[in-house]
Parts: C-alpha cells; structure tokens; sequence
C-alpha cells in the first residue's frame, strides 16, 4: 500500500493538532473556516468534517472550529455539538472497521498511516486499563483512530466505548466553546499557548478519577463479596 503523503502523517500522529502548527495546515484550516462562514449548511459541513477527521483525511479540525467558534460567539455551542456529533460516527465506523475487517481493511489503515509504534503501545495500554485507555487518548499523544481499531478489535462492549468517547471529545470540543464564550477573540492566543498545561490538567484530572474508583472497588470489593 502506497504510504500517506507527509501532511496526512503530521496531522495523524497528533490527532489533528499538528496542523495548527504546520503552515500548509494553517493555510487549509483558514480557507475551511471562510467557507464555513459563508455557507448556509456550516454545522452539516463541520459534522461532515468531523467525521472524515475522525477517520483518516487530514482535517486541522480544531484549527477550524476555534476561529469559527470566535467568529459565531451565539453559536459556539451548537458548533462544538455538531463536531462532537460527526466524531461519534466516525469512532463507531471506525470501531466496526476493527471489529469486522481488522486483519484486512484494519490493518493495511495502520500501515498506510504510520500508525504501527502507536497501535502496539496503545494495545498495551488498553488490555491493561480498558474504558480508562479511551478516556486518556484524548490527552495523550495518540491518534483516536488508534483507540477506535482497538477497541473494536478487541470486541470491547460498544456502549462503554461510545461513552468514553463522548466524554473525551465532548470535553475538548465544549472547553473550547467556553474558552470562546469567557474570552472571546482572546480564545485562540489562548487555547494555542496553554493548550500543553490544559491537557496536562486533563490528564490528571483522568488519573484521579481512575485513582479514587480503583479506591472505592477496592473497599466496596469485600464487602460485596461477604
């Protein structure tokens, strides 16, 4: 299989957010954002979008939706709903590409896209943490394509797996809404330079959270057995 062109390749290997920083990335969110902002279907095309960012093309998504967010103040809520939406379905395709043609169509992605190194340590990680695993890919360097193969490969129940995307992303997609709603045009100079300590909160915040359940089942382990 003919291996991805190198922008396909940066913008994976940071879940999209290396294109914020890469100046053909900077060039194509631009122009995405002006057609979004002249187009009378912007929330279909960003759920569109989405979707394909969640899959493989390589759409600087976030690097759309912020200046889009800071230039639709009223609708910042709608907008991060709809991209969190099209994530959705491309997680469950790319789930049920892992659960039904990972041998095939599965691994021949991961190949194609440079993801073997990250596949391999984030299989790792999920045999050892499940629901937890998915949860972190939203703050950890790993593409979520990664997590969606896997899981499905795994067979991992549907539902836990939809939830913890929903909670990863819809994290991430409304902290941007409200970065926009509290600072307005200040958002973006914001979110790009303190976005390293904001997903370092997040990955704490996730670390205490796996902390204190691992706690309480813990405790409420021998009590339910006796």
């Amino acid at each position: 299989m003919t291996p991805p062109p190198e922008s396909v390749r940066q913008t994976r290997s940071g879940d999209g957010d290396a294109a914020a920083g890469v100046p053909v990335g900077q060039g194509r969110a631009r122009k995405l954002v002006q057609r979004l902002q002249t187009s009378r279907t912007a929330l279909r095309l960003l759920f569109a979008g989405s979707v394909l960012e969640s899959t493989v093309v390589p759409i600087p998504l976030e690097a759309v939706m912020l200046p889009f967010m800071v230039l639709n103040p009223a609708r910042v809520w709608a907008i991060a709903t709809a991209a969190l939406a099209g994530c959705l379905l491309g997680a469950l395709l790319g789930y049920a590409v892992g659960l039904l043609f990972m041998q095939t169509v599965g691994q021949g992605l991961i190949e194609w896209a440079g993801w073997t190194e990250s596949f391999a340590a984030f299989q790792d990680l999920f045999a050892a943490q499940g629901f937890w695993a998915i949860l972190a890919i939203g703050v950890l360097p790993i593409p979520f394509q990664v997590a969606m193969l896997a899981a499905g490969a795994a067979g991992y129940p549907v539902l836990w797996f939809m939830l913890a995307t929903v909670l990863a992303r819809g994290v991430r997609y409304h902290g941007m809404a409200l970065l926009v709603r509290l600072y307005g045009r200040q958002a973006t100079d914001l979110w790009r330079r303190n976005k390293p300590a904001a997903l370092a909160v997040a990955a704490a915040v996730i670390a205490g959270l796996w902390a204190v359940i691992q706690g309480l089942s813990l405790l409420v382990g021998p009590g339910a057995q006796g």
